[in-house]
């Protein structure tokens, strides 16, 4: 069944790893390498059982292929996750434990921080190996990559806004934004600045509350905002939540946001096409982040992470000519652009194992 699925979607290894001292167990997935070394994030989630687990590192380490490739990077497709609780289970020994075995694969896979990981985690990773991004800056670094994520989904926002409206104008809008997490906040803040009218829900009321008394959001609750009369609705917590249930409640025009695998199925995407609704596609919304960390790898420069992020514009509005051109929903849009630029360089790209990462400038810690 397993070898299956992963013929289906052509992922190229999966890397089970366990050590019960730590209470350590992941799962690394690389989907595709064509274009260099996989580079995707680590997520920490309490899932109901290994299968789940399993099913979501396979759809994100492939969705990690598309993203890198659709931003233009020159690195491949793959994605970790660690089974457990990020509240009560973190420690330095499972987070060191994960570390080796990232080392272990020799510089295929790149991993950074993802949804429950943050800096300090990716920290203790980094003392077993170099082949991790999103470190702090005295290491040569980049940092968190959330508030990167956020600006480049800022660019796909007014893409989206400029191809359904005609303008720009973020102000003139009213968001609902699901998820208040690093990037959720990060994105309101931006919003907020741009004088826009903002509904927020998150499973955690304390962020629900910074919300509202930083930036002026509107508190709502967690199954009614998919009710509330915005403009755009703004994934930006976990995937799926585009839906058979949901999506008839929306009164959103645009879809926008930062979270993985909005749609919860192709079926979906298309009925958001059959309603004029317009779609950003999501890894092509949030690559700022992914942007932002692959620079570590050559030398990081924060003016160049800027100007790179700033061509999520220019992408989103290739995903949209694309969709135009050949009249078909934005989601299989985005995927033909990856396609195609998966094909045309993995023709010219070096091997593999002559385009190991350099992380030039890094002094790891002991």
């Amino acid at each position: 069944m397993i070898f299956e699925h992963l013929d289906t979607y052509g992922h190229e290894q999966v890397v089970f790893c366990h050590n019960k001292d730590v209470g350590l167990k992941a799962i690394i997935a690389i989907h595709n390498t064509v274009l260099g070394p996989a580079l995707g994030g680590t997520r920490m989630w309490p899932y109901e059982s290994e299968q789940d687990a399993l099913n979501d590192v396979l759809r994100l380490s492939r969705g990690m292929t598309y993203k890198n490739a659709v931003a233009g990077l020159n690195i491949g497709g793959g994605k970790a996750v660690i089974i457990g609780d990020p509240a009560t289970d973190k420690s330095e020994g499972l987070f060191r434990a994960f570390g080796q075995f990232v080392e272990s694969l020799g510089g295929r896979y790149i991993t950074a921080e993802d949804v429950g990981i943050d800096v300090n985690d990716m920290e203790f990773v980094y003392r077993e190996t170099q082949f991790v991004t999103g470190v702090h800056q005295v290491h040569g670094g980049s940092g968190d990559p959330s508030p990167f994520t956020a600006y480049g989904t800022m660019q796909g926002l007014l893409a989206s806004l400029n191809r359904k409206f005609g303008n720009e104008d973020v102000g003139n809008y009213s968001y609902a934004v699901q998820g208040l997490g690093h990037v959720g906040i990060e994105f309101v803040k931006l919003l907020k600045e741009r004088g826009a009218k903002i509904f927020v829900t998150d499973i955690n009321k304390d962020r629900v509350e910074r919300a509202v008394s930083e930036y002026g959001a509107e508190a709502v609750g967690l199954d009614e905002i998919y009710d509330v009369d915005a403009d755009v609705y703004s994934p930006c917590a976990l995937g799926g939540t585009v839906n058979e249930k949901t999506l008839p409640r929306l009164k959103a025009k645009i879809i926008c946001g930062a979270a993985n695998n909005q749609l919860a199925n192709n079926a979906i995407g298309d009925e958001v096409e059959r309603r004029g609704i317009l779609y950003a596609p999501d890894y092509a919304v949030n690559a700022g982040g992914v942007m932002n960390v692959s620079l570590e790898i050559d030398g990081y420069n924060r003016e160049r992470a800027m100007r790179m992020m700033r061509t999520i514009y220019h992408n989103l509005t290739r995903i949209f000519e694309i969709s135009q051109r050949d009249g078909i929903p934005t989601y299989m849009a985005a995927d033909r652009l990856a396609e195609e630029r998966i094909e045309i360089m993995g023709k010219l790209k070096l091997p593999l194992g002559r385009a190991q990462p350099r992380f030039q400038g890094r002094v790891r810690g002991a």
